[in-house]
C-alpha cells in the first residue's frame, strides 16, 4: 500500500512546500499555503492571526535578514492536522530590527523549529522556536 496520498504524507508535503517556497524567497506561494485565519506565533513573542498580519511580518523580516534553511526535518500525525520541522537557519543580519543588536552583515548559523496546525489543506497555525540569546551572541 503506498503512503504517498495518506493525511501523514499530505501534511508533511504541506510543511515542506512551505519551507521550499520559503528558500526561494517566494512569499506569495508560502502565503497560499496559510488558511486565512492563520495563527503566527512569534519567537518569544505575540500571536499575529490572519494572512495579512502574516505577509507584514515576512516584509518587516525580509527587511533586515537574509535567511535559508538547510537539513528541514518534518514530521507529522498519522491525522495530518499537526506537523513539526526542526531545521538550521543560515542567515544574515542586514538591517537594524527593533530591540535588537545593530546590524552590520553579521552572519549566523541557528537551530530552529516550528509547530504547525493544518485545517482544510492549508497551515491554520505556525509556531516558531529559536534561542534568542544564542542569536544575540552571534552578532551581537
Amino acid at each position: 500500500m503506498s503512503t504517498e496520498n495518506t493525511p501523514q504524507a499530505r501534511a508533511i508535503a504541506l510543511v515542506t512546500a512551505y519551507y521550499d517556497a520559503f528558500n526561494r524567497g517566494d512569499r506569495q506561494a508560502m502565503l497560499a499555503l496559510l488558511s486565512d485565519d492563520v495563527a503566527h506565533d512569534l519567537n518569544q513573542g505575540p500571536r499575529e492571526t490572519g494572512r495579512e498580519a502574516f505577509a507584514a511580518f515576512m516584509q518587516r523580516m525580509d527587511a533586515s535578514y537574509r535567511e535559508r534553511l538547510e537539513d528541514i526535518v518534518v514530521m507529522a500525525t498519522a491525522d495530518g492536522t499537526r506537523a513539526a520541522a526542526e531545521y538550521v537557519v543560515h542567515g544574515q543580519y542586514l538591517e537594524d530590527d527593533e530591540g535588537l543588536p545593530p546590524a552590520n552583515g553579521q552572519t549566523y548559523v541557528l537551530p530552529g523549529g516550528a509547530f504547525f496546525d493544518i485545517r482544510d489543506g492549508r497551515i491554520a497555525r505556525v509556531s516558531n522556536y529559536y534561542n534568542l540569546q544564542d542569536w544575540i551572541a552571534q552578532v551581537g
